[in-house]
């Protein structure tokens, strides 16, 4: 007999075919997320989760699944779980980390080409009818990302993989992490500097740091207000990371000159939120991953661990190791 399993939502059929082959699987079929107490109904007799971001994975949840024994997280990170409240119930929390790596960094550089070059705003000038002249000297006129200065907070593997791309635009590269690293330093021609001198200094400022209690709202009114007013801010990592309200205030009144961001504080955007009315942020849905590869190759990740787990193994990607001194993996 098959373990019972709980999906939050479908996932590349990559993947999910082998799920399937070992699971008998419960399937979320909307785009949007089920609401906490659909979750809570649906877990009471599954033996797996398959959960994403968005996915409040709390005691509550656990407490309404006694036989519950891995969540398999599709995505890297994990702020949604209470991963510790996990490992002392004996649940298993894997994740989908390194394969997002190089396609997260694509898109970032791909924000910051398109904020500091307005391409978003060029297409909508074309699009309504408001190139009227063929070629003017001040039409559209942007800033220059060869040779700028990029400041990246969090020099994982992402961060890495950007600063990587920075070279190749002969770009000066400044970071900032809470554990210096002189091989990457090496690698990449980086300077590890404090927080408020890479603010000062950077022409293009690149979040990739995991949300923490130290991370929320790091960069808020005092660290935007260090930044140059030519800078602009990209953010791929967490919306928590930056305090919205004052982002808004920072680009209404011309703090720093523009932001891209892919993450928000509530997601979706609320419609009604300010910083749709402006013109100097880029917005996109949290898509940095959404290559049609990754993508695959995550959900693939996520039917390694939980097939990894039913054959009484160490999933690949397992979250919190200690779990193994609680129970052994496996349904049994």
């Amino acid at each position: 007999m098959k373990p019972k399993l709980f999906m939050t939502r479908e996932i590349p059929e990559r993947g999910l075919a082998k799920i399937k082959e070992h699971f008998e699987v419960d399937l979320w079929p909307e785009e949007a997320p089920p609401p906490k107490e659909v979750i809570i109904e649906r877990v009471k007799d599954a033996d797996a989760l398959v959960s994403l971001l968005t996915d409040p994975i709390d005691a509550e949840v656990m407490d309404a699944a006694p036989r519950l024994r891995i969540i398999a997280q599709y995505a890297v990170g994990f702020d949604n779980i209470d991963v510790s409240e996990a490992t002392k119930r004996g649940i298993y929390v894997t994740n989908t980390p390194g394969v997002l790596t190089e396609t997260v960094a694509d898109f970032a550089f791909a924000l910051m080409l398109a904020v500091a070059r307005r391409v978003v705003e060029a297409d909508e000038y074309v699009r309504t009818g408001k190139w009227k002249v063929a070629w003017h000297p001040l039409m559209m006129l942007g800033t220059d990302v060869y040779g700028a200065t990029l400041g990246i907070v969090g020099l994982g593997r992402i961060g890495r993989a950007v600063a990587r791309r920075a070279k190749g635009f002969n770009m000066r590269i400044l970071y900032y992490d809470i554990v210096r690293n002189e091989e990457a330093e090496k690698e990449l021609g980086a300077q590890f500097v404090d927080l408020e001198t890479l603010l000062r200094e950077s022409d293009f400022v690149s979040l990739h740091t995991p949300l923490t209690p130290e991370t929320y709202h790091m960069i808020g009114e005092k660290e935007l207000k260090m930044m140059k007013p030519t800078a602009f801010l990209i953010n791929t990592a967490r919306g928590k990371v930056v305090d919205q309200k004052a982002l808004y205030r920072a680009l209404k009144e011309g703090w720093i000159a523009g932001a891209a961001l892919d993450v928000f504080e509530q997601e979706p955007i609320p419609p009604d939120d300010p910083l749709l009315q402006l013109k100097n942020v880029v917005l996109a849905p949290h898509a940095a991953s959404a290559s049609i590869e990754t993508r695959s190759r995550m959900a693939e990740i996520v039917a390694e661990n939980l097939i990894a787990f039913k054959e009484g193994k160490i999933p690949p990607t397992l979250v919190n190791k200690d779990v193994v001194n609680v129970r052994p993996p496996g349904f049994s």
